[in-house]
């Protein structure tokens, strides 16, 4: 039995990341209009800075938690248990966000964040597992597991934000918890197709490090709860800055994580190679998420505030044009694992440097219309969303041309032992293209968008450029891995 041609197990990890992406999908795209919503409204009533900043931070530390998460699944969950950890926590986060309180809030964000970055590596590189010949049908496969990631992020904004901006927030944010618990039961269903991959020997010494693990996990639980009882306006350090410092802070994690990694001595010449690789396409994949994730803050208030969302009398809510992406993706995805496959098969593929080219270029021309919208809206006139879904369409030609090739990448450049941690590193390039996301949303109000929106669109094509440049020794890093 095969899925699209694919190893049956691959059905299993597609809707397992589908119902995680529903969920995590489906409370991003409430999220900032939640935090910036009046009280009266049922909102939290924030303005856009701290707003944003919150956001930035939430969506960074999703993708931050994937390096310890990696690490936490390589060496002592195993993948296969890892997914059903991560996605218990993830829905118990969901549940807590349901709850009528601002420090049930912020812990429901904790538990999130946490639960995404076990859940995320592990699943992963069970994916990488069911193709241990890997060639273009590896990437391939990834291009099918991404279609779920999508498939997930379309559905979840038309249910949550109809239910969270037109009944009730809480019940937005419940309604995604429910589907987290739908992905563990489908897991646990379909784990009979996974074969070996995941699995791992246990240990006598894991009961141990299990107990001190839930320890940690309760004190940071209930330390969160506490915390968030303080007065938050009142303490010396304010969510921006905490957000402005998180980016240089990543990079010294990422670049002491990599130095480490230099030191072993179980890694060959060539291995170490391969990891400078990675430290290099991590800086563009930074630059194209710092884009692309402007998607639930910069361009979902555009959305709001700047765009005509009457369609044939009904006017609808601004969360839906969030769906827009990801259907997007859904319907291009298999034509993009087709189309390697196509080329590779005639020698023309492109190698995965010229696939992030491709990708930086398509993205920074989606913020060059977006430059077009923003000159139209000036003085306070209302767009067509056909400017949004021009301009997501290019972010969507762009995701396809390096994301899912960006995670093959990865689990091919990678030694064996390292598979899971350096997903986890992949991820963490996710977290600081959030964070640089979130402060140019903090800009909405303070620069025109013109001018915002522009210099996104020269930073994302510069970074094409400059990569181009740097082909020649990149690819000597890379090796035999194209």
């Amino acid at each position: 039995m095969t899925f699209f041609g694919h190893p049956r197990g691959l059905a299993t990890l597609f809707f397992t990341e589908y119902w995680e992406r529903f969920s995590y999908y489906g409370m991003r795209a409430l999220l900032i209009l939640f935090m910036t919503a009046p009280v009266s409204n049922g909102g939290l009533g924030f303005d856009v800075s701290r707003a944003a900043a919150i956001y930035g931070l939430y969506t960074a530390f999703v993708y931050l938690a994937a390096l310890p998460g990696g690490l936490l699944v390589d060496r002592l969950f195993g993948q296969r248990r890892g997914v059903l950890i991560g996605g218990s926590i993830i829905a118990l986060g969901h549940f807590t966000m349901a709850i009528r309180s601002e420090s049930a809030f912020y812990v429901a964000l904790v538990l999130i964040m946490g639960g995404t970055g076990v859940l995320k590596p592990a699943v992963t590189a069970m994916v990488g597992a069911l193709y241990p010949d890997g060639g273009a049908r590896r990437d391939a496969g990834f291009s099918i597991f991404y279609m779920g990631i999508n498939l997930g992020a379309s559905v979840a904004p038309i249910i949550t934000g109809f239910l969270g901006q037109r009944v009730d927030w809480h019940l937005g944010f419940g309604v995604a918890g429910l589907g987290m618990v739908m992905g563990l039961v489908q897991y646990q269903l379909g784990a009979k197709y996974l074969g070996v991959a995941g699995l791992r020997a246990s240990r006598p010494e894991d009961v141990r490090a299990w107990g001190k693990l839930a320890f940690v996990a309760a004190v940071l639980v209930i330390g969160g709860a506490w915390f968030t009882q303080i007065e938050i306006d009142r303490l010396p350090v304010s969510f921006g800055d905490v957000a402005n410092a998180g980016g240089p802070i990543i990079l010294v994690v990422v670049l002491v994580y990599f130095a480490l990694a230099f030191t072993r001595r179980d890694l060959t010449m060539q291995d170490k190679r391969q990891l400078g690789a990675i430290a290099v396409f991590f800086i563009f994949s930074a630059v194209c998420w710092s884009a692309l994730e402007q998607a639930g803050s910069t361009l979902n208030l555009f959305a709001q505030r700047n765009t005509d969302l009457s369609v044939l009398g009904f006017d609808m809510p601004a969360s839906w044009l969030q769906s827009v992406t990801p259907i997007l993706i859904i319907s291009l995805s298999p034509v993009f694992a087709w189309l390697w496959v196509a080329l590779a098969r005639r020698g023309l593929e492109p190698t995965s440097l010229g696939k992030f080219v491709m990708g930086l270029s398509s993205i920074g021309l989606g913020f060059g219309l977006m430059v077009l919208a923003s000159l139209r809206a000036a003085g306070g006139h209302m767009v067509s969303p056909w400017w949004l879904a021009g301009t997501y369409l290019l972010h969507a030609l762009g995701e396809l041309s390096f994301s899912p090739v960006g995670y093959s990448l990865v689990t091919k450049l990678s030694p064996a032992s390292m598979v899971s941690q350096l997903l986890g590193v992949w991820l963490t390039s996710i977290a600081l293209g959030n964070l640089i996301a979130s402060r140019v949303a903090a800009q909405v109000g303070v620069l025109p968008l013109p001018q915002l929106f522009g210099s996104v669109a020269v930073a994302t094509t510069g970074a094409g450029v400059l990569l181009l440049a740097m082909s020649s020794r990149v690819r000597r890093l890379a090796g035999a891995v194209r």
